[in-house]
């Protein structure tokens, strides 16, 4: 290519036209939860289509792989209950996790995980590597993470699961419209809060439009990122969330009419930060690392104590309740900045009083995750499983280290902590935060049969409320699917809206049509960047939090009209940042709405200091209503028994997977 040559845009464009299809069940997002809805949803006789921005068979935040299966009480080792282990997750958060979703992950994680079994991916240890250590059950030849006494933790080789998934969609027909960014959700009569019907997106190939009629929508997709920072040039892989995950399925379903909570919660995070090193890629204890032996410079061993101080001795013992817990829910942590949960509920960690020591000359920086030094077992368990199997982590960490000549039996891998670079909880400064990049983080709420007040709009995964990881997205997305089918099963199809589908096209198409000497995607999604960063860090009081609303309008009002796009992908982008400053706004409202400060969610008022009143322990619920914002709040724990509003649903789920089975057999034969 010559220097200075324009290339071309390689796809016919095919801007205003396109196709309309049916289906009993559509899923807006093709990633592990929605891959998951659309399955369950097939195999309880359910026609189903997938529509998905990227391609199906990786995307997502969980498609590169899954190294640990969390939280799943039903598998045949663990020793706590669903019961048991589902309240201690939402006590730890102080209440504040979605006590539905996060059952529904406890009471099925491991039928979600045989399932994926039979379509072909590597749960247990078969060729009997690791035979004989002590996080592996001999029988079942299941190998356990972090908590090895109560075993409710997996580690699974989940590298190629997401195309398993794929193909699994495939042999059951399921149609998967990749390279479809979904724009609007259609609802009956065009009315927002009416019953969602349907959905309607753009080809980001062609440009083209089209839409899908549906008894059912399962809304699956991700949770926004690039609200607070935004720097592709400079976060690139060192980001946690994919950052092409824009928060659409937020967007639609707030302009649809549904109702949100939790959206005022957000965070200090490094994934914020431009100096992060990828995520796993530097040494550390944590998470996928758990339980590395630490050292400094001159290899003097980080010691390690319990939740409530007291040292704890050799590295198996880091992997066992100690004095005063029945079990741990995750263990690590980094020593610079504590963990938050109640003390209980938390795992052995090394020293928190590590960077006062490093500063009195106790230890010498930098710091190294010393594998060499661990436990063959274990050594083996984190650079072989579990950074081999990890999202993100099995090219550019394991292979690509192992390349230029890494070995773990030998060599260490400097952490970085103290040094701005430690890629999971090091220090940073208060603006860079993330909505829900690490852990839980608000989302649309959802009842008990994981459907929003629209009727017809089903969530899953990190859609929902105070939702988790890999494992709840598959366990949610599968709970829904059934669900979703089964309310398709009772509900007749209605025509959509002409009158909607024309209007939104006009929004969709608009950035054709803009000046070219405007601002570009970039410079808008940099734009509300900004704004958050100045008035929706921390601290807050109603002043900041009016100055971001009037802002966001500014930009919402004059600059987003004037962002234009020459070519179907610019279009997509353009509309992502369109939806990422919807998301904005809904987060600024939801932070004008709690009046009262509190450190579960992350979040101060200077205006109202006191930290967590009990009139406030509450969730705080949004909606739009015409212009404005209508609020609402629930109990903490409205969601009542587990066990009694699980049970009933998951009889009818199996039910209608088992006749849809019944009929398929008869129909073969």
């Amino acid at each position: 290519m010559n220097r200075g040559q324009v290339l071309r845009w390689p796809y016919a464009v095919r801007y205003g036209t396109g196709r309309s299809y049916d289906a009993d069940v559509l899923v807006i997002g093709g990633g592990i939860g929605g891959a998951w809805a659309a399955i369950a949803a097939a195999r309880a006789g359910a026609r189903v289509i997938i529509l998905e921005k990227a391609a199906t068979e990786r995307s997502g935040a969980g498609g590169a792989g899954v190294d640990h299966w969390q939280f799943a009480a039903d598998n045949p080792g663990s020793r706590v209950t669903p019961e048991e282990l589902a309240q201690a997750l939402v006590d730890n958060q102080g209440g504040y996790r979605n006590g539905i979703s996060t059952y529904i992950q406890c009471a099925s994680g491991w039928s979600a995980l045989e399932e994926m079994e039979r379509m072909g991916g590597k749960v247990r240890d078969t060729d009997d590597e690791f035979r004989g250590a002590e996080f592996r059950d001999e029988k079942t030849k299941l190998l356990y993470a972090y908590d090895y006494t109560n075993r409710f933790v997996l580690r699974v080789l989940g590298h190629n699961y997401k195309p398993l998934l794929r193909e699994e969609c495939r042999r059951l027909g399921i149609r998967v419209f990749d390279r479809v960014a979904v724009t609007s959700l259609l609802t009956e009569g065009g009315r927002p809060g009416a019953r969602v019907v349907g959905a309607a997106g753009i080809h980001c190939h062609s440009g083209a439009y089209l839409t899908v009629r549906a008894k059912a929508v399962v809304l699956a997709t991700n949770r926004p990122q690039r609200i607070w920072t935004f720097s592709s040039e400079l976060r690139g892989i060192s980001t946690f969330q994919p950052p092409s995950c824009s928060g659409t399925g937020y967007a639609i379903a707030w302009r649809a009419g549904a109702e949100f909570t939790m959206m005022e919660r957000s965070m200090r995070s490094p994934f914020s930060s431009p100096y992060s090193f990828p995520p796993y890629g530097s040494g550390n204890a944590i998470n996928t690392w758990y339980p590395c032996t630490v050292v400094d410079a001159i290899g003097k061993e980080v010691p390690w104590v319990d939740a409530w101080g007291r040292p704890v001795s050799g590295v198996a013992a880091r992997c066992h309740p100690v004095e005063g817990q029945k079990f741990f829910i995750m263990g690590g942590g980094s020593s610079s900045q504590p963990h938050p949960g109640l003390p209980r509920y938390l795992g052995p960690r090394p020293i928190p009083d590590l960077e006062a020591r490093m500063l009195a000359g106790e230890f010498t920086p930098p710091f190294y995750a010393d594998l060499a030094g661990m436990p063959e077992m274990e050594r083996k368990a984190i650079w072989g499983i579990m950074v081999g199997n990890e999202g993100k982590t099995r090219i550019p960490v394991m292979q690509t280290y192992t390349a230029a000549g890494f070995d773990p039996e030998r060599d260490m891998l400097q952490t970085y902590d103290f040094l701005r670079g430690q890629g999971m909880r090091d220090p940073v400064l208060p603006q860079e935060r993330t909505f829900g990049e690490q852990g839980i983080c608000g989302g649309m709420l959802v009842d008990w049969d994981l459907m929003s007040n629209l009727p017809g709009l089903f969530g899953a995964g990190n859609l929902v409320f105070g939702g988790g990881d890999h494992s709840h997205a598959a366990a949610t997305g599968r709970y829904a699917g059934a669900r979703a089918a089964l309310y398709a099963r009772r509900s007749g199809a209605v025509e959509i809206s002409r009158e909607q589908i024309e209007q939104e096209k006009k929004r969709v198409y608009a950035p054709l049509a803009s000046s070219t000497t405007g601002p570009d995607w970039k410079e808008l999604n940099a734009a509300v960047a900004r704004v958050m960063q100045n008035y929706g860090s921390e601290p807050k009081n109603a002043e900041l939090l009016a100055l971001a609303r009037t802002w966001l309008e500014d930009l919402e009002t004059n600059e987003a009209p004037r962002v234009s796009a020459g070519d179907p992908h610019q279009l997509m982008r353009v509309l992502e940042v369109h939806d990422i400053v919807t998301c904005a706004q809904m987060i600024v409202a939801a932070c004008e709405a709690r009046k009262a400060s509190s450190a579960c969610l992350h979040f101060k008022r200077l205006d109202y200091p006191e930290m967590d009143p009990p009139g406030w322990h509450k969730w705080i619920v949004i909606r739009k209503q015409g212009e404005g914002v209508a609020l609402s709040d629930r109990p903490i724990a409205f969601w009542g028994d587990f066990e009694g509003n699980y049970a009933l649903r998951l009889a009818q789920n199996d039910a209608a997977t088992g006749a849809a089975a019944r009929s398929a057999a008869v129909a073969a034969s």
